[in-house]
């Protein structure tokens, strides 16, 4: 199973946390083999997924385990380790699409608002909030990006998404002028003469994390009085929404979330079909 994660890494370019997710999975399903001399057949895996299932586990969750054991038994079969892919009748549970939580126009222009602009925290926060919102990045995409990363001029910022995948994302006038305000002394008043070459920093000179930015939205949530949930995929998912409530193409709204298939932006389709029929219901004299 470690060849296995090395060629995940370096032949798949796999995120570092696609990589700490397969490594969960095989944990478990190694916990399962036991001391097992070979891979088990067709209804070991079987009596493995349904172990998963009475652990009380999600369908979600069960599902990505029972895709990276298929995953390693392809590999197997192409390597030469095993000579029959036992999984390819595994079956996963059918999972419901979730619609996506969102925030409207007003609960956004709130939470931006709340960060403390006289304080140089303040204005990297909002810049961080503006141009979240203003770009659907992905927390991880956010706190890794570069001070080369956004071109003020042009008005875009480039990441690396999942399987080290470079995306250009156009940002709007009000994120460009929120990273100004940060970039025109409080980055450099956090930074303290050090150097670093990511744009949003700490006042220990290292860039802001995921779970650090995490907690920071839900403070200012709360301060906003916007308490359903807030986390930086809900912003990624208000940024969808209001695209396409706006009237883009599906197409574009794929390209700039960084999703290898279009199945996976349709489920903002639901969101939209969602909303009319609670339109309907509301206003209709004969719904």
């Amino acid at each position: 199973m470690t060849a296995y994660l090395h060629f995940c890494r370096l032949e798949k370019g796999l995120s570092p946390r696609s990589i700490e997710a397969y490594c969960a999975d095989l944990e478990s399903f190694s916990r399962f083999l036991g001391k097992r001399a070979e891979y088990p057949g067709l209804d070991e895996l079987r009596r493995y997924a349904e172990q998963l299932q009475a652990s009380g586990l999600s369908d979600r969750s069960i599902a990505r385990r029972l895709t990276t054991v298929r995953n390693l038994y392809r590999y197997l079969v192409r390597e030469g380790a095993i000579e029959a892919d036992a999984s390819e009748h595994l079956r996963s549970p059918r999972q419901w699409h979730t619609i996506p939580k969102f925030l409207n126009l007003e609960e956004i222009n709130r939470i931006v608002e709340a960060p403390d602009r006289s304080r140089p925290t303040g204005l990297r926060d909002r810049a961080m909030l503006e141009l979240l919102y203003a770009s659907g990045l992905r927390v991880s995409e956010l706190c890794a990006l570069g001070v080369s990363d956004l071109n003020l001029a042009l008005g875009v910022v480039q990441t690396v998404g999942k399987g080290s995948k470079q995306r250009l994302v156009p940002v709007g006038k009000e994120a460009i002028q929120a990273a100004r305000e940060y970039l025109a002394g409080a980055r450099s008043a956090l930074l303290k003469k050090r150097a670093s070459r990511y744009l949003f920093v700490t006042a220990r000179g290292g860039c802001l994390t995921r779970q650090g930015f995490w907690k920071l939205l839900g403070g200012y949530g709360r301060k906003a009085g916007v308490f359903r949930g807030v986390s930086p995929h809900v912003l990624r998912h208000s940024f969808a929404t209001h695209l396409l409530e706006g009237g883009a193409d599906l197409r574009s709204v794929q390209a700039m979330l960084g999703h290898a298939d279009i199945s996976t932006t349709q489920i903002y389709t639901h969101v939209m079909r969602s909303r009319l029929r609670e339109t309907v219901e509301k206003h209709h004299p004969r719904a």
